[in-house]
């Protein structure tokens, strides 16, 4: 049978997994409607994020009884401080996702051909940054198998490379472009500008992968 102690690092953990799992749900969403240019859907699927802030909080608040009811040992209080350093990436990433989402509307919006085309083309980075929320979901799911978190970290470390060269790759384009089309520099300055910040995203999720691991093994957070 399992301890209050026990239940309560279970708990948080359950928690911070399903706050994971509510923006992997809003990133998936969101690509599926800027694949289709649906502006209206790309609104509503911004609504989720609205509850993640509250979300974090609670879990902060939990993790403060917990210290001051159970005065956690130094394995368990790593874990527990490598949990608000995790929620404290969850918000970024929620902010990170709901100002991608929120430029990609007044980007589609605009209805020109070669800027539709570019987004739609840099939705190689969105499907790295799936995969990596599918792999950081993983390592809560088996946190206490050391060799199976280290794999994922390694893996969400290849889809974050992956990003930057699929970036490059698109940033070429975008300024060959910008140098052939008059009047459109400042709104293909803007899209490199925003898809630079979509990075941001993958960047917070290969953050939390590392802290995860600190949780479980320890090392350097």
């Amino acid at each position: 049978m399992l301890t209050q102690y026990q239940e309560a690092r279970r708990e948080v953990r359950a928690d911070v997994l399903e706050v994971t799992e509510i923006l992997a749900r809003v990133n998936s969403e969101a690509l599926e409607a800027i694949k289709e240019s649906d502006t209206n859907s790309l609104e509503n699927i911004r609504k989720a994020l609205k509850e993640i802030n509250n979300k974090t909080e609670e879990i902060d608040n939990k993790l403060v009884i917990i210290f001051a009811r159970y005065t956690p040992e130094a394995r368990d209080l790593r874990e527990m401080v490598s949990y608000l350093k995790i929620t404290s990436g969850l918000n970024r990433v929620k902010t990170s996702l709901n100002n991608y989402i929120k430029n990609m509307q007044s980007m589609l919006s605009e209805d020109d051909v070669n800027i539709i085309q570019f987004i739609k083309e840099s939705l190689s980075i969105n499907r790295c940054t799936i995969n990596a929320f599918e792999k950081t979901i993983e390592m809560f799911k088996t946190f206490d198998d050391n060799d199976k978190v280290k794999n994922l970290a390694t893996e969400i470390d290849v889809e974050y490379a992956k990003t930057d060269d699929i970036y490059a790759l698109l940033e070429k384009s975008v300024i060959q472009k910008m140098t052939d089309t008059d009047g459109k520099a400042e709104e293909y300055f803007n899209l490199l500008k925003y898809l630079r910040k979509n990075l941001k995203i993958i960047d917070r999720l290969d953050s939390i992968a590392q802290r995860i691991i600190f949780a479980r093994m320890g090392g350097k957070l």
